[in-house]
């Protein structure tokens, strides 16, 4: 019973996640950053990862983790080429089969170990921290 309460009091949509860490315009923008790159039938499955990737990728200008040179700096470009890019990347899951855990596929593409970018090696965090940020801001199961 505790842990379920537990459960309940840290859980968070990604909206509200997104408000608790960047405040309430932010969280416009990322919401429209959904609205636009993920299609409705993927959100319930998708708003946390986006979410999570915010967490864990805590950058002040890369909010989001995105430093190609096309992306603009900026709340709302990092948000939008996020999602993005999750949507584009659990498409050619699904077509591939979808094997495995997703975020998992994700990450070799979002953030891979082999980054010659990644001289401190901080890439290997990537996934077990965005796991974990993606279960906190799940939708509840209808």
């Amino acid at each position: 019973m505790e842990t379920l309460l537990l459960l309940c009091v840290l859980a968070q949509s990604p909206h509200d996640a997104i408000v608790a860490k960047d405040g309430a315009a932010c969280a416009a923008l990322f919401d429209d950053a959904i609205a636009t790159n993920i299609r409705p039938e993927c959100v319930r499955e998708l708003a946390p990862i986006v979410a999570a990737i915010r967490y864990a990728e805590n950058g002040t200008t890369y909010q989001y983790g995105i430093i190609h040179k096309r992306c603009p700096k900026g709340y709302r470009p990092q948000a939008g080429w996020c999602a993005a890019t999750v949507q584009k990347n659990w498409d050619r899951w699904k077509k591939a089969g979808a094997k495995g855990e997703f975020v998992v596929y994700l990450g070799g593409v979002y953030c891979p170990l082999s980054d010659p970018r990644d001289k401190d090696k901080l890439n290997k965090h990537w996934i077990p921290n965005v796991k974990k940020f993606q279960k906190r801001f799940a939708y509840p199961t209808k």
